[in-house]
């Protein structure tokens, strides 16, 4: 049997990781919805459920998919151009909600690939809420215009929340174990920093190396 499942279609960077496993050999594959697929008019037309769709088609070719071989395919939305490609082909499959092993290894693939997109561990790993929307958009505005381009822009909370207004002022920070939201590294206690705020769902304070701004 092979499972299929996607991770990060809820979080705001990136795009979306399909996954699929063999379950009796573990064989795994995967590919990524482009984050274009989440702006503009590809986002408002929906196109990221035709090319869910493609890339689950080219999973399954990946893994050799066997005559009358049963596929279980994740039960949501981000499936629903693929689930009509499936039954086409008379393709057996039922709809579940995936468990193990995909689960663990989709949600670890996206894990990979947020690290490499530059959010910092804590936002992704040791956290109760990974990839929570309100602490990335911290991070994203932290660098804002670098950052924005990883934003999935094309959602209503993105357009509520992606163009507030930033005021940046010098500061001194007493706090320590502060990293620097920009560059990533320490901020030494005392040192002198640019304090960025702004308010979303609440007040937020960010604070930078004075170099970093």
């Amino acid at each position: 049997m092979i499972q299929i499942d996607d991770s990060g279609s809820g979080s705001l960077i990136g795009g979306t990781c399909i996954g699929a496993v063999r379950v009796e050999t573990g064989d795994y594959v995967y590919d990524f919805i482009p984050i274009d697929y989440y702006r503009s008019h590809l986002f408002r037309s929906k196109k990221y459920l035709l090319e869910s769709a493609h890339i689950v088609l080219s999973l399954l070719e990946k893994l050799n998919l066997k005559p009358n071989e049963e596929v279980e395919i994740c039960q949501g939305y981000m499936f629903d151009q693929a689930r009509e490609f499936i039954k086409a082909r008379q393709i057996p499959y039922r709809c579940s909600k995936i468990g193990e092993p995909l689960q663990s290894l989709v949600e670890n693939t996206f894990q990979e690939y947020a690290l490499s997109l530059g959010l910092p561990p804590q936002y992704v790993k040791y956290t109760k809420y990974p990839l929570h929307f309100h602490r990335i958009l911290r991070w994203v505005y932290a660098d804002y215009d670098k950052r924005v381009q990883l934003c999935k822009t094309g959602w209503k909370s993105w357009k509520k929340y992606g163009n507030l207004p930033v005021t940046v002022n010098e500061d001194v920070l007493y706090k320590s174990n502060y990293n620097c939201l920009k560059c990533g590294n320490l901020i030494k206690k005392g040192s002198k920093v640019k304090r960025l705020e702004y308010f979303s769902n609440c007040h937020n304070i960010i604070y930078l190396h004075s170099r970093c701004i």
